[in-house]
């Protein structure tokens, strides 16, 4: 009896819940080396006959992997999606977070089963078919590591693809959490920690003194009139909320010894998430003149006084993908959707569009369960998923 393709379909989506679990089962947190989920990926691409590139740290301890299934043809589309999830410590988990939980409620709980290894596994569960297909455009994996603390490794993944094939792949699809709706924005992000260096001294001769708490105050609410004049100015892109570039501090770390002593230091990180129009680099840029000045005036006062600010989280590009282009007209086709959509998060797409790929996001389950205690991916979204997979065989046979 020959096998229907819905029955292929269903067989591939059962299969993609056993990866999924399996997946999950590797608790490798983003920082952390990933060699044993990597092994794991690496043992099923070549149970499957496909021969996969390595791209190590510089450690050897943690690798991004990339392969292609087809022909080695230009017009290829790159799968991507990371192997490394957020930590679980402090929050009030009711299942095992390793442990793939099916509470037959429709979902499937795990750290990582939505944000982002339901992906993963849906490319994965799909390979066997992909290899069985007469495919006359290439599909390409790539799995990287470090995603969720800074997209760290990205850039050199997408210019390694590059470089190892001689053919060009044309378009990178990012499987984040969208519940399938093609995603052709984003916010890029960046993290600073600046710290600040005053004088210590009795608090009555505050006007003798440079307190580092009064100073790093004024910084904070530059930061804030910074974002408020960019809206001023017209910087805003309705498809994004909220629709304009922000600026916020997020921790003010502990200075200054008693309340009768002026602080000699105090350190905050804050954060910029700019829309596509703006750049982190001129924000910066314009801080750090602002830096330059306080600097000069407090001198005066204290010669040591000072301010450095440092990069705590890797500058990661927005997405800005253009309708015109001929991935937009593919991405809704797979996944079944036509309206467009932005999101405020920050993810590779951005990395892999200025690698000179047609980039977008589309992937299975919804990123409000991301990063919290009981995340799960709903087993329709993980369905359509392969579906999607299923789509692309079939697109690109």
């Amino acid at each position: 009896m020959t096998e229907t393709v819905e029955m292929t379909l269903k067989k591939s989506q059962k299969k993609a819940v056993e990866i999924l679990s399996k997946l999950v089962s590797f608790p490798v947190l983003g920082g952390q080396s990933n060699i044993p989920i990597a092994e794991w990926i690496e043992k099923y691409l070549t149970e499957h006959g496909v021969e996969f590139t390595n791209v190590p740290n510089e450690e050897g301890n943690k690798r991004s992997i990339h392969c292609r299934i087809g022909p080695a043809v230009d017009g290829g589309v790159i799968l991507s999606g990371h192997q490394d999830v957020v930590p679980v410590e402090g929050q009030a988990w009711v299942t095992d977070p390793f442990v793939l939980t099916d509470k037959n409620d429709g979902k499937l709980y795990a750290r990582g089963s939505c944000d982002m290894k339901g992906f993963l596994a849906c490319c994965l569960a799909a390979l066997p078919e992909m290899k069985k297909a007469d495919l006359k455009k290439p599909i390409y994996f790539a799995f990287s590591y470090d995603e969720e603390i800074g997209c760290l490794a990205a850039p050199e993944l997408a210019e390694h693809i590059k470089t190892t094939y001689s053919e060009k792949p044309k378009y990178a699809i990012i499987g984040e959490p969208s519940m399938m709706q093609p995603v052709v924005g984003q916010k890029g992000i960046v993290v600073y920690k600046t710290h600040v260096n005053g004088s210590a001294g009795h608090s009555s001769g505050i006007r003798k003194e440079v307190s580092a708490i009064n100073e790093a105050a004024r910084l904070i609410l530059w930061l804030e009139d910074k974002m408020n004049r960019l809206v001023a100015e017209g910087r805003i892109d309705e498809r994004f909320s909220p629709p304009h570039t922000s600026i916020h501090c997020g921790i003010f770390e502990r200075s200054g010894i008693a309340p009768n002593v002026i602080s000699d230091k105090a350190s905050f990180n804050w954060d910029c998430r700019v829309i596509p129009m703006d750049k982190s680099t001129e924000i910066l840029a314009e801080f750090k003149a602002y830096c330059r000045d306080l600097e000069k005036c407090n001198q005066s006062k204290f010669l040591g006084f000072k301010i450095k600010t440092e990069l705590d989280h890797s500058d990661v590009p927005p997405l800005d993908t253009p309708e015109h282009l001929s991935v937009v007209p593919l991405i809704q086709e797979l996944s079944g959707m036509q309206e467009l959509t932005t999101v405020a998060y920050a993810a590779e797409a951005g990395q892999f569009s200025n690698a000179g790929f047609e980039t977008v996001i589309c992937g299975p389950g919804d990123i409000a369960q991301a990063h919290r205690a009981n995340e799960f991916i709903e087993k329709d979204q993980l369905n359509k998923g392969v579906e999607f997979m299923f789509r692309l065989i079939k697109k690109f046979s």
